[in-house]
């Protein structure tokens, strides 16, 4: 059974094929890393990236917020961005910086270390593409409010300390049909969040040399320790991400017409019958495409 292992040469550690096998987009898992002190994450360099990304790609704001948190009243912290990692101990602030791999040694790195996934999830399911770095910069104690993504993802805690609050990904009281339609058709990440939710959470504590493996549209919060944060998200979509991608868009547009569409997942054969109809869309367009360019 493939395993990589921690002085073996890589940069990622506890990867194995067992576990992929048994857990990758199902539930979450630890791996471990050799990144807690690579150069690119110091604040300085960390600065000087903010600024050669577009500002379209850097998002940042008070980290003094709740578990459900309406993205539309999200407070800022009034600090520019290089002023915000600077004073990062002190702004009680959150930013994440949005693919990194624009720039050529941040993208050098992602793909190593997913050259290195990709050994144990092509296994599993597939197809690597659209891969994409985010790095995240916290306050000490702020919060990442109940969300979900769109992409397989392994967090790589760096420096401080992070706890995070996973639910089941299918979990149907918590995380509903509509919820994840609105998502993958282009609602906000945040959703609304209950209390009595924790109870059904895996809490995991990352530190340094830490990775998390989240599924696709897992819903999760996060909460930091009370040192300053940062990690780096290395994460990319497969033939099946991007399938139960197209199925939940198909199903919003089915219920508009009033219909009940089977959920996602509750039926192989539907799901095939529902993408034969999203592909057969998509050749068409295509074609007409083309047509229409003579």
């Amino acid at each position: 059974m493939a395993t990589l292992t921690a002085g073996s040469g890589n940069l990622l550690a506890k990867l194995d094929q067992a576990t992929f096998d048994a857990k990758f987009n199902r539930r979450p898992f630890t791996i471990g890393h050799d990144l807690s002190d690579h150069p690119l994450f110091s604040l300085p360099r960390l600065i000087e990236l903010s600024q050669r990304l577009p500002e379209r790609k850097v998002e940042y704001n008070s980290g003094e917020l709740p578990v459900s948190q309406d993205p539309h009243s999200t407070p800022r912290n009034g600090l520019s961005i290089a002023d915000t990692i600077r004073r990062i101990e002190e702004c009680r602030s959150w930013m994440v910086l949005k693919n990194v791999e624009l720039d050529q040694e941040y993208g050098d790195l992602l793909n190593s270390c997913l050259a290195e996934v990709r050994q144990f999830s092509d296994h599993v399911s597939p197809g690597m593409k659209h891969q994409a770095g985010f790095i995240f910069i916290s306050s000490p104690g702020s919060v990442t409010p109940y969300h979900i993504d769109p992409e397989n993802n392994f967090l790589l805690q760096i420096r401080g300390q992070k706890f995070v609050y996973m639910f089941p990904q299918h979990d149907r009281e918590i995380l509903t049909e509509e919820n994840l339609e609105a998502f993958f058709t282009g609602a906000h990440r945040n959703l609304p969040f209950e209390e009595w939710y924790n109870a059904r959470s895996e809490k995991f504590e990352l530190n340094p040399g830490d990775g998390l493996h989240f599924p696709v549209a897992a819903p999760h919060w996060v909460q930091n320790g009370p040192e300053v944060s940062i990690s780096f998200s290395i994460t990319f979509q497969t033939k099946d991400s991007a399938d139960r991608k197209s199925l939940h868009r198909l199903n919003k547009q089915l219920r508009k017409f009033g219909l009940r569409p089977s959920n996602v997942g509750a039926s192989p054969w539907r799901d095939r019958a529902k993408l034969a109809v999203v592909n057969g869309i998509r050749a068409a367009k295509a074609a007409v495409g083309k047509h229409d360019d003579k």
